[in-house]
């Protein structure tokens, strides 16, 4: 049986680890779900302190939230009412406004402490020293865009070949 205790270092980590993995889908109001509450708390605070994780600027923590949950510079757009506000901000070319901060924490969950940051706008002279590079990534992603869709493409004769031979055997 498992004592609970402290997390003081990686190898009470892991053997905490264990025990949630054994305990996990604990029937709710038992001893053992009540244990693997306690266990998820100690394991998050240790975590915490033994890897912090930095907080991001304000538009990296957008940016990285709207990777993370599928979201689009285009779904930006209509929660700032404008292409061009979701443009700019997402460009470093205008700072968020407390109205913007507000609209970002009630739609997408967004902390408010994250977004009221001070943060780096893009000066004209920052944006063409960074035009070369970011063209470079677009053509690079747009590369791998069309060699993705080659490969979709010929997976897909592939599959219809396959398909062929077995109607024909």
């Amino acid at each position: 049986m498992y004592t609970i205790k402290p997390i003081r270092n990686d190898v009470d980590h892991e053997a905490a680890l264990a025990e949630v993995d054994r305990l996990w889908g604990a029937e709710a109001g038992t001893s053992q779900a009540d244990t693997l509450e306690v266990l998820a708390i100690l394991i998050d605070d240790y975590e915490k302190t033994r890897w912090p994780i930095d907080r991001l600027e304000p538009v990296d923590a957008i940016k990285a939230h709207m990777e993370m949950n599928g979201l689009s510079q285009a779904d930006l757009s209509k929660l700032f009412g404008s292409e061009s506000r979701a443009s700019e901000i997402l460009n470093r070319r205008r700072r968020l406004t407390v109205d913007m901060i507000a609209k970002l924490t009630k739609a997408w969950g967004l902390p408010a402490d994250w977004l009221v940051q001070p943060y780096e706008i893009a000066t004209k002279a920052s944006s063409e020293r960074q035009r070369p590079g970011q063209e470079l990534i677009r053509q690079r992603l747009m590369s791998l865009k069309r060699e993705r869709s080659r490969l979709g493409d010929r997976e897909a004769e592939k599959e219809g070949q396959l398909g062929t031979r077995k109607k024909t055997a």
